[in-house]
């Protein structure tokens, strides 16, 4: 077994001590809590009329209201394909404003082909990681479902939870993945009792208790090293000169 001496005294040579910050218990700590109800957006991924994914994405509005939060539900009927509308379309901007205003996301989807619809994935594609100091999705809490019309799969939960990743978002370990679901809903829409609803409860619990413990501190949370370097202004110089902006 490899067990060099300890501590290592050889240093740290490619570090850069101006940016480099030890994390600490106190920084962790909420000099004003926040008062506010958590702030929910829920994402779906189907425009049928009849459709199981918005179903579910209603459950958990009322499991989310029922515990204290405040959610708003995105209709993307309307809203036009990636890089088929410029950003300043209506539709745009309504989701985007409503990620500003959100602490925490749930994505549903139903499973289409194996994977995640091409409704969900236009939203989240139209969330950009960041617009000026603005950040739609960075550090917000994230639960992700889906329904599926057969067996029980988990296709379109790990490819939200890839997503949820790529958008540096806080995606809680628990998930729901309704099988069947044409029998779990009833002609009203209501999900039926059972271990499949009661999985539904636990995601919400956990995702409401996440978000409590994270919302403010997410941008502490979401602070990288890397990035503290490059927004200094000889490192911004650097990029600039490697990408052919400016000479050296």
């Amino acid at each position: 077994m490899d067990k060099p001496r300890q501590p290592f005294a050889d240093g740290l040579p490619n570090l850069s001590q101006g940016h480099f910050v030890v994390p600490t218990a106190a920084d962790l700590q909420v000099a004003t809590p926040f008062t506010h109800a958590p702030r929910f957006l829920i994402l779906y991924g189907s425009l049928r009329e009849r459709s199981f994914s918005r179903f579910l994405a209603y459950e958990v509005a009322r499991l989310l209201e029922a515990m204290g939060g405040e959610v708003r539900i995105y209709d993307a009927h309307g809203l036009p394909l990636p890089d088929d509308a410029a950003a300043d379309h209506p539709k745009v901007q309504e989701l985007r404003n409503l990620s500003i205003w959100s602490e925490g996301h749930v994505w549903v989807s139903p499973e289409r082909h194996g994977a995640m619809t091409g409704v969900i994935k236009s939203q989240i594609d139209w969330l950009p990681l960041s617009e000026g100091s603005v950040r739609p999705t960075q550090g917000r809490t994230l639960a992700v479902m889906q329904v599926s019309g057969g067996s029980q799969s988990f296709n379109a939960v790990n490819g939200l939870r890839v997503l949820g990743r790529w958008m540096r978002m806080i995606t809680i370990p628990n998930q729901s993945s309704v099988p069947m679901a044409y029998k779990e809903f009833d002609e009203a829409g209501r999900m039926r009792p059972g271990p499949l609803y009661d999985r539904v409860v636990d995601v919400c619990e956990e995702l409401f208790r996440f978000t409590l413990l994270t919302r403010e501190r997410s941008d502490y949370l979401v602070d990288r090293y890397s990035e503290r370097k490059e927004r200094q202004p000889e490192r911004l110089r650097e990029v600039a000169v490697d990408i052919g902006f400016v000479r050296r």
